[in-house]
């Protein structure tokens, strides 16, 4: 297959090049030393084609792309997972995931209801909307991600890495759902089967991680 060379990642790379031969090329005028004529062309051109290497989507990306597609969901959610008294509270919604940037990344949107406060303090379903995006980092050597949704203006950025194993990709991240109340969180995505995926959500409380959500999606076929 014809590999697809993003334009940018071309543009990326020149730059780079240009940048590195104004820090370290020759002052005009002076004369090169012995040996040294010519000599960052020959690395200027390796440099071009070690970035084009890392622009292209490879095993890593493949991975990631076995989420793609329509699925349904079901949430679990815990307000006090340290209460063993209080039932989580439980909720349904879809998922679409697709492909972008011919497969460097992964778009994915979340619909669905929740359970919140009201004006009065009873609760009461309200819509809830997400959206994801995921990749692998060639050059970081790490599974990246972002996610966005409208019960909050925050962006978390997450870090993770893949166990073929247990086929398990697991994110890393500090956020800040509160002014001054920055928190540790740990996400995990296990892969079931080609139609199942469960995501489990993990928050760090004082000196304690504890589960907080967990979603179990399951693939939807033509006919559902």
């Amino acid at each position: 297959m014809k590999k697809i060379i993003n334009p940018m990642y071309v543009l990326s790379a020149c730059l780079a090049v240009c940048c590195r031969t104004a820090a370290f090329g020759q002052d005009a005028g002076q004369p090169e030393k012995d040996g040294q004529a010519g000599s960052h062309k020959v690395d200027d051109a390796a440099m071009m084609a070690k970035m084009m290497e890392l622009a292209q989507p490879g095993s890593n990306h493949k991975t990631l792309e076995r989420l793609v597609g329509h699925w349904s969901y079901k949430v679990k959610f815990w307000m006090d997972p340290t209460n063993t008294n209080m039932p989580p509270m439980e909720s349904t919604g879809t998922t679409v995931t697709k492909a972008a940037m011919d497969g460097r990344y992964f778009i994915s949107e979340h619909k669905g209801q929740m359970q919140m406060p009201g004006p009065g303090g009873a609760m009461q379903d309200v819509a809830f909307n997400g959206m994801g995006i995921e990749g692998f980092d060639n050059v970081k050597g790490k599974f990246v991600a972002s996610w966005i949704d409208n019960m909050g203006t925050g962006i978390m950025n997450m870090e993770g890495t893949f166990d073929p194993a247990s086929d398990t990709l697991t994110y890393i991240a500090d956020y800040e759902p509160m002014p001054g109340m920055k928190t540790k969180i740990r996400q995990t995505v296990t892969i079931t089967d080609n139609d199942h995926h469960t995501l489990a959500f993990f928050e760090t409380r004082g000196s304690k991680e504890v589960k907080t959500m967990e979603i179990a999606y399951t693939r939807a076929h033509a006919g559902d």
